[in-house]
C-alpha cells in the first residue's frame, strides 16, 4: 500500500518519487519562504543587504531559482529530507567563490534584466535560444547558420524562438519583477545613449556570463578556435553548441570568425540589445526600436537531441 505524506515538518522523510513530488506541491510556499530567507541571511551577513525593495526583489527571485534547481535535481537524492536537504543544497551554492554573482549594477532595471534572462537561460532551452537575439539580435535563421546545425535543430529552434514570443518573455519578466515603466526606461536609454548602454551591457556581461556558465557540465568549457573547428567539421556536438555560445560572447565571435565565408554575409557578433523577443516573420512590435530577419535555412548536419526545457 502506497505510504501517504500528509506532513510538511522540516523533518519530513520521502522515500519515493511519488512522495517527493506530492510533498512539493503541497509545501512549495514554505520552500519558497526557507530558500529566500537563507538567500536574505546571506546578504547580510556578507555585508551586501540594504532594506529597500530591490534587495527583497533580489532575495525572492534568487530564492525562486534555488527552489525551481531543488525541483530539478532533488529527486536524485530520495530517500531523503525534502526541508533540510534545500538548505543543504543552497548552502553549497553559496559557499561558491562569488555566489549569487552579486554586483550593485545589478540592481538596476538594465542589470536585472541581463541577469535574470540568463539566470532562466540556465533552466529553460527557449530562454538560452532567445539569448541570441536579445543580446546580439540574431534572428532563427541566423542561430541556425551560426552554429551549423541540422534540419531537426533548426526546426527546434524556430520553436524555440515561438514558445519564447508567446508565452517565455512574459514569464521571465514577471519573474525578475521588471515593470513596464523600467522596460521603457531601458529602451530609452537604447535608442537615446545606444553607446553608453552598449558599453554597460559589455561590463556587466563579462561577469554574468562567466557566472551562470559555472551551470555547465564539466565538459563544456571554452574551446579553442582550432578544437571548435573540429567539432563543426566532424558534425557533432550541437547541445554543446547551443548551450555554451548562446552562454560566452567570446566563444561566439570565435566560431563566427572560421565560419564567416559561409555565413552568408552574417556580421561579427556583437551587443545589440533587443528588451522585448522577436516577432513572427522578424517584425518588431511598434514599441521596440530595431528588428531581426527570421528567414532562412540551416546547413544539412546529422541530428542530435539537445535535452534542454522550454520556458
Amino acid at each position: 500500500m502506497e505510504r501517504q505524506v500528509s506532513s510538511t515538518k522540516p523533518s519530513t522523510l520521502v522515500t519515493t518519487g511519488e512522495e517527493f513530488d506530492r510533498l512539493m506541491a503541497q509545501a512549495l510556499p514554505d520552500l519558497l519562504d526557507c530558500a529566500t530567507a537563507h538567500i536574505r541571511r546571506f546578504l547580510r551577513e556578507t555585508g551586501q543587504w540594504a532594506d529597500d525593495i530591490s534587495h527583497e526583489k533580489l532575495a525572492i527571485r534568487w530564492g525562486y531559482e534555488q527552489v525551481e534547481r531543488f525541483l530539478v535535481c532533488g529527486r536524485a537524492e530520495i530517500p531523503c529530507r525534502p526541508f533540510f536537504l534545500l538548505e543543504s543544497f543552497i548552502a553549497k551554492f553559496l559557499s561558491q567563490p562569488e555566489p549569487l554573482c552579486y554586483h550593485k549594477d545589478l540592481l538596476t532595471p538594465l542589470g536585472r534584466f541581463l541577469d535574470g534572462l540568463t539566470a532562466r537561460a540556465v533552466l529553460s532551452r527557449d530562454a538560452l535560444v532567445a539569448l541570441f537575439y536579445h543580446l546580439y539580435g540574431l534572428g532563427q535563421s541566423h542561430v541556425v547558420r551560426l552554429l551549423g546545425l541540422g534540419p531537426a535543430e533548426s526546426q527546434r529552434v524556430y520553436k524555440n524562438f515561438e514558445r519564447w514570443r508567446r508565452t517565455g518573455w512574459l514569464r521571465a519578466v514577471a519573474e525578475i519583477g521588471l515593470t513596464d515603466v523600467e522596460l521603457h526606461d531601458i529602451e530609452d536609454q537604447n535608442c537615446r545613449y545606444p553607446a553608453r548602454l552598449t558599453a554597460e551591457i559589455n561590463r556587466l556581461l563579462s561577469t554574468i556570463q562567466a557566472h551562470y556558465r559555472k551551470s555547465e557540465p564539466e565538459h563544456f568549457p571554452c574551446l579553442t578556435s582550432h578544437q571548435w573547428a573540429e567539432l563543426f567539421g566532424q558534425g557533432y556536438g550541437y547541445d554543446y553548441r547551443v548551450w555554451h555560445l548562446a552562454l560566452c560572447r567570446e566563444c561566439l565571435v570565435e566560431v563566427h570568425a572560421f565560419r564567416q565565408h559561409g555565413l552568408g554575409g552574417i556580421p561579427t557578433p556583437r551587443v545589440d540589445l533587443h528588451v522585448r523577443p522577436l516577432q513572427r516573420s522578424g517584425v518588431m512590435a511598434l514599441v521596440v526600436a530595431g528588428g531581426g530577419n527570421s528567414n532562412g535555412d540551416g546547413g544539412g548536419r546529422p541530428t542530435q537531441r539537445l535535452s534542454r526545457t522550454s520556458a
